[in-house]
Protein backbone atom coordinates (compact mmCIF):
# COMPACT_ATOMS: atom_id res chain seq x y z
CA UNK A 1 0.00 0.00 0.00
CA UNK A 2 2.79 2.51 0.41
CA UNK A 3 3.42 5.45 2.02
CA UNK A 4 -0.41 6.90 0.84
CA UNK A 5 -3.52 4.13 0.82
CA UNK A 6 -5.44 4.72 -1.93
CA UNK A 7 -9.38 3.10 -2.01
CA UNK A 8 -9.59 0.05 -3.94
CA UNK A 9 -12.53 0.48 -6.70
CA UNK A 10 -15.48 -0.39 -5.83
CA UNK A 11 -16.83 2.87 -6.45
CA UNK A 12 -18.46 3.62 -9.96
CA UNK A 13 -16.08 5.92 -11.61
CA UNK A 14 -18.04 8.64 -11.53
CA UNK A 15 -18.61 8.85 -8.30
CA UNK A 16 -14.64 8.56 -7.46
CA UNK A 17 -13.66 11.52 -9.54
CA UNK A 18 -16.08 13.43 -8.51
CA UNK A 19 -14.66 13.11 -4.95
CA UNK A 20 -11.18 13.32 -6.75
CA UNK A 21 -12.31 16.67 -7.96
CA UNK A 22 -13.50 17.72 -4.36
CA UNK A 23 -10.78 17.04 -2.69
CA UNK A 24 -8.11 18.52 -5.09
CA UNK A 25 -10.16 21.60 -5.41
CA UNK A 26 -9.84 22.36 -1.64
CA UNK A 27 -6.32 22.13 -2.13
CA UNK A 28 -6.68 24.95 -5.32
CA UNK A 29 -8.34 27.33 -3.10
CA UNK A 30 -5.61 26.82 0.00
CA UNK A 31 -2.43 27.24 -2.76
CA UNK A 32 -4.41 30.34 -4.64
CA UNK A 33 -4.78 32.06 -1.00
CA UNK A 34 -0.84 33.06 -1.60
CA UNK A 35 -1.80 34.49 -5.13
CA UNK A 36 -4.25 33.26 -8.47
CA UNK A 37 -1.22 32.99 -10.89
CA UNK A 38 0.44 29.75 -11.34
CA UNK A 39 3.11 31.38 -12.52
CA UNK A 40 4.65 33.16 -9.48
CA UNK A 41 2.85 30.47 -7.21
CA UNK A 42 4.36 27.23 -6.98
CA UNK A 43 2.19 25.24 -4.82
CA UNK A 44 -0.55 26.60 -6.95
CA UNK A 45 1.03 25.27 -10.12
CA UNK A 46 1.17 21.93 -8.85
CA UNK A 47 -1.86 21.59 -8.14
CA UNK A 48 -2.78 23.44 -11.07
CA UNK A 49 -1.24 20.34 -13.15
CA UNK A 50 -2.37 18.26 -11.36
CA UNK A 51 -6.33 19.49 -11.82
CA UNK A 52 -5.07 19.08 -15.50
CA UNK A 53 -4.04 15.75 -15.26
CA UNK A 54 -7.45 14.03 -14.17
CA UNK A 55 -9.39 16.10 -16.48
CA UNK A 56 -11.10 18.72 -14.02
CA UNK A 57 -13.61 21.00 -15.96
CA UNK A 58 -11.85 24.21 -16.14
CA UNK A 59 -15.13 26.39 -15.07
CA UNK A 60 -14.25 24.10 -11.63
CA UNK A 61 -10.51 24.80 -12.04
CA UNK A 62 -11.18 28.73 -12.49
CA UNK A 63 -14.03 28.76 -10.07
CA UNK A 64 -11.55 27.22 -7.11
CA UNK A 65 -8.65 29.76 -8.16
CA UNK A 66 -10.88 32.60 -8.31
CA UNK A 67 -12.79 31.12 -4.75
CA UNK A 68 -9.43 30.72 -3.15
CA UNK A 69 -7.62 34.30 -4.12
CA UNK A 70 -10.47 36.10 -2.74
CA UNK A 71 -12.06 37.06 -6.24
CA UNK A 72 -15.28 35.80 -5.57
CA UNK A 73 -16.01 37.97 -2.26
CA UNK A 74 -16.53 34.35 -0.55
CA UNK A 75 -14.74 33.51 2.58
CA UNK A 76 -12.65 30.08 2.47
CA UNK A 77 -11.85 28.77 6.19
CA UNK A 78 -10.55 25.59 5.40
CA UNK A 79 -8.33 24.42 8.63
CA UNK A 80 -5.57 21.68 8.07
CA UNK A 81 -6.06 19.19 10.64
CA UNK A 82 -3.96 15.52 11.00
CA UNK A 83 -5.46 13.15 12.64
CA UNK A 84 -3.14 10.26 14.35
CA UNK A 85 -3.61 6.84 15.44
CA UNK A 86 -3.76 3.30 14.66
CA UNK A 87 -6.15 1.10 12.19
CA UNK A 88 -7.16 -2.33 13.18
CA UNK A 89 -4.11 -4.75 14.42
CA UNK A 90 -1.63 -1.95 15.19
CA UNK A 91 -1.32 -0.97 11.65
CA UNK A 92 -0.40 3.13 11.98
CA UNK A 93 -1.60 5.89 9.84
CA UNK A 94 -1.63 9.64 9.24
CA UNK A 95 -4.88 11.10 8.39
CA UNK A 96 -4.62 14.89 6.78
CA UNK A 97 -8.37 16.80 6.78
CA UNK A 98 -9.01 20.31 5.32
CA UNK A 99 -12.32 20.99 7.38
CA UNK A 100 -14.36 24.38 7.39
CA UNK A 101 -15.72 23.21 11.14
CA UNK A 102 -13.39 20.93 13.18
CA UNK A 103 -16.09 20.96 15.40
CA UNK A 104 -17.92 18.66 12.76
CA UNK A 105 -14.79 16.90 12.08
CA UNK A 106 -13.81 15.72 15.36
CA UNK A 107 -16.50 13.95 16.53
CA UNK A 108 -16.63 12.35 13.68
CA UNK A 109 -12.88 11.02 13.13
CA UNK A 110 -13.30 10.13 16.76
CA UNK A 111 -16.14 7.77 15.55
CA UNK A 112 -14.77 6.52 12.47
CA UNK A 113 -11.52 5.63 14.80
CA UNK A 114 -13.83 3.39 17.38
CA UNK A 115 -12.40 0.18 15.48
CA UNK A 116 -8.92 1.25 15.45
CA UNK A 117 -7.09 3.80 18.15
CA UNK A 118 -6.93 7.40 18.19
CA UNK A 119 -3.87 8.57 18.99
CA UNK A 120 -2.71 12.58 20.33
CA UNK A 121 -0.63 14.54 18.19
CA UNK A 122 2.67 13.06 18.21
CA UNK A 123 2.15 9.56 19.18
CA UNK A 124 2.45 8.31 15.31
CA UNK A 125 3.95 11.05 13.77
CA UNK A 126 7.31 9.81 15.33
CA UNK A 127 7.17 7.27 12.87
CA UNK A 128 6.80 8.97 9.49
CA UNK A 129 8.80 10.83 7.79
CA UNK A 130 7.56 14.43 6.46
CA UNK A 131 8.52 14.20 2.90
CA UNK A 132 7.61 15.66 -0.74
CA UNK A 133 5.57 12.88 -2.86
CA UNK A 134 6.09 13.40 -6.53
CA UNK A 135 3.93 10.71 -8.69
CA UNK A 136 5.54 10.50 -12.57
CA UNK A 137 5.69 8.22 -15.53
CA UNK A 138 8.25 7.38 -18.01
CA UNK A 139 7.77 9.61 -20.86
CA UNK A 140 10.76 8.14 -23.44
CA UNK A 141 11.77 5.01 -23.60
CA UNK A 142 14.00 3.53 -21.17
CA UNK A 143 14.20 6.61 -18.58
CA UNK A 144 15.19 5.08 -15.23
CA UNK A 145 14.05 6.23 -12.51
CA UNK A 146 17.42 6.24 -10.18
CA UNK A 147 19.08 8.41 -12.41
CA UNK A 148 17.04 10.60 -12.57
CA UNK A 149 16.46 11.19 -8.94
CA UNK A 150 20.04 11.56 -8.71
CA UNK A 151 20.34 14.16 -11.57
CA UNK A 152 16.69 16.27 -10.05
CA UNK A 153 18.22 15.98 -6.77
CA UNK A 154 15.41 13.67 -5.22
CA UNK A 155 16.66 12.40 -1.78
CA UNK A 156 15.07 8.64 -2.77
CA UNK A 157 12.98 6.55 -5.33
CA UNK A 158 10.38 4.04 -5.53
CA UNK A 159 10.29 1.68 -8.69
CA UNK A 160 7.16 2.20 -10.78
CA UNK A 161 4.50 0.26 -10.09
CA UNK A 162 2.26 -2.08 -12.31
CA UNK A 163 0.64 1.01 -13.67
CA UNK A 164 3.96 2.61 -14.68
CA UNK A 165 3.95 5.18 -12.15
CA UNK A 166 7.15 5.85 -10.28
CA UNK A 167 7.37 8.30 -6.81
CA UNK A 168 9.94 10.21 -6.13
CA UNK A 169 10.80 11.67 -2.56
CA UNK A 170 12.37 14.47 -1.53
CA UNK A 171 12.95 17.04 1.29
CA UNK A 172 9.95 19.11 1.69
CA UNK A 173 11.47 22.47 0.57
CA UNK A 174 12.33 20.34 -2.82
CA UNK A 175 9.37 19.47 -3.88
CA UNK A 176 8.88 22.42 -6.79
CA UNK A 177 12.43 22.22 -7.82
CA UNK A 178 12.53 18.55 -8.44
CA UNK A 179 9.05 18.56 -10.13
CA UNK A 180 10.38 20.88 -12.54
CA UNK A 181 13.64 19.09 -13.42
CA UNK A 182 12.42 15.04 -13.41
CA UNK A 183 11.11 16.56 -17.40
CA UNK A 184 14.37 16.98 -18.69
CA UNK A 185 14.90 13.47 -17.39
CA UNK A 186 12.36 11.22 -18.97
CA UNK A 187 9.85 11.79 -16.29
CA UNK A 188 6.20 13.30 -16.45
CA UNK A 189 5.14 14.57 -13.49
CA UNK A 190 1.40 13.42 -12.55
CA UNK A 191 1.20 14.72 -8.92
CA UNK A 192 3.32 16.60 -6.36
CA UNK A 193 2.63 16.99 -2.67
CA UNK A 194 4.12 16.84 0.24
CA UNK A 195 3.09 13.37 2.65
CA UNK A 196 3.89 11.08 5.07
CA UNK A 197 6.41 8.26 4.40
CA UNK A 198 6.26 5.57 6.87
CA UNK A 199 9.69 4.67 8.89
CA UNK A 200 8.72 1.08 9.77
CA UNK A 201 5.42 -0.10 7.75
CA UNK A 202 3.66 -3.06 8.86
CA UNK A 203 4.48 -5.78 6.65
CA UNK A 204 0.93 -7.28 4.53
CA UNK A 205 2.09 -11.06 5.08
CA UNK A 206 1.78 -10.84 8.76
CA UNK A 207 -1.63 -10.23 9.10
CA UNK A 208 -3.74 -13.12 8.26
CA UNK A 209 -7.04 -12.32 5.21
CA UNK A 210 -9.37 -11.58 7.42
CA UNK A 211 -7.07 -8.93 10.16
CA UNK A 212 -5.91 -7.45 6.43
CA UNK A 213 -9.81 -6.97 5.27
CA UNK A 214 -11.08 -5.47 8.31
CA UNK A 215 -7.76 -3.24 7.94
CA UNK A 216 -9.27 -2.49 4.55
CA UNK A 217 -12.68 -1.78 5.62
CA UNK A 218 -11.14 0.90 8.31
CA UNK A 219 -9.33 2.68 5.77
CA UNK A 220 -12.34 2.91 3.35
CA UNK A 221 -14.33 3.98 5.75
CA UNK A 222 -11.72 6.59 6.82
CA UNK A 223 -11.56 8.07 3.37
CA UNK A 224 -15.28 8.56 2.62
CA UNK A 225 -14.95 11.06 5.02
CA UNK A 226 -15.93 14.52 2.92
CA UNK A 227 -12.81 16.02 5.09
CA UNK A 228 -10.29 13.92 4.46
CA UNK A 229 -7.71 14.80 1.73
CA UNK A 230 -5.09 12.52 2.60
CA UNK A 231 -4.29 8.64 4.21
CA UNK A 232 -1.07 8.11 4.89
CA UNK A 233 -0.42 4.36 6.20
CA UNK A 234 2.02 2.20 7.34
CA UNK A 235 1.72 -1.12 5.98
CA UNK A 236 4.36 -1.86 3.33
CA UNK A 237 3.44 -2.79 -0.81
Amino acid sequence: MGAQWKAKGKELAANAKGRAFGKLAKDIMLAARNGADPASNARLRLVVEQARKISMPKDTLDRAIKKGAGLTGEAVNFEHVIYEGFAPHQVPLMVECLTDNVNRTAPEMRVLFRKGQLGTSGSVAWDFDHVGMIEAEAAVAGADPEVAAIEAGAQDFEPADEGGVAVFLTDPTDLDLVSRALPAHGFTVLSAKLGYKPKNPVNPANLSPEHLEEVEAFLAAIDANDDVQNVYVGLAG
